[in-house]
């Protein structure tokens, strides 16, 4: 009876080995099926409903005093469902709903000179659809370890399982942790907002800006 049991605790092992491998190989070949025959736009369109993207933004705005600029980056985060995450003199970062990314870039070039902006993104959507693969796997084998310790005949066994369960729900534990942050990092964009004071002329910067605009007046009249 020992003997059996040990065979059925090797068995569940190699089993969920090979579900993991085979539900990879069934993800990649559903995925590359269900594009097949589509025009590019909507294949584009199609993948895209599924895709998790992590976008940042990095602005630089020039503005005339930025001490008074982080107020609106809060309220600008707010708006559109986010965040501050830092608030500087100098440099903050917000963060906002993806799908509001760029309105909310529009609002922050408004409140001065938009002198430089950089967007990018990371594809992570296999390293996500690989979590989650691991992670059912993970409970699949939980609740097979979970019927076999009702099984158990002795001390021994009883705890050769439960070492395998607690391997498993740090195993779960871990993956719906990082679940879970893709999924913060993919629904909320990343927008750093570097700042520079607007120069301001001496004395003899607004003598020159005012023979400047009397001059060019003169040429507009003739």
């Amino acid at each position: 009876m020992k003997k059996i049991f040990w065979i059925i605790v090797s068995s569940i092992l190699l089993f969920s080995c090979m579900s993991k491998r085979g539900a990879q190989q069934a993800y990649y070949a559903d995925a590359s099926v269900s594009t097949t025959g589509l025009p590019y736009r909507e294949r584009s369109d199609e993948l895209n409903k599924n895709s998790k993207i992590i976008y940042n933004a990095q602005l630089q705005l020039i503005v005339k005093n930025p001490d008074t600029i982080n107020i609106h980056l809060v309220r600008i985060a707010k708006k559109h469902k986010g965040y501050a995450q830092t608030v500087g003199s100098r440099y903050s970062v917000i963060r906002v709903a993806t799908d509001s990314l760029s309105r909310a870039i529009s609002d922050i070039a408004s409140l001065g000179k938009l002198e430089s902006k950089n967007i990018s993104g990371e594809d992570v959507t296999d390293q996500f659809q690989d979590f989650q693969i691991r992670l059912d796997n993970a409970e699949k084998a939980r609740t097979r370890y979970l019927e076999l310790l009702q099984k158990a005949q002795n001390v021994e066994e009883t705890l050769k399982v439960e070492k395998e369960l607690e391997r498993l729900n740090v195993e779960i534990d871990l993956l719906k942790g990082k679940i879970n942050r893709l999924s913060h990092l993919t629904e909320y964009s990343t927008i750093s907002v570097r700042l520079k004071e607007k120069v301001k002329p001496g004395i003899l910067g607004y003598i020159f800006i005012g023979v400047y605009k009397s001059v060019r007046w003169l040429f507009v009249r003739n």
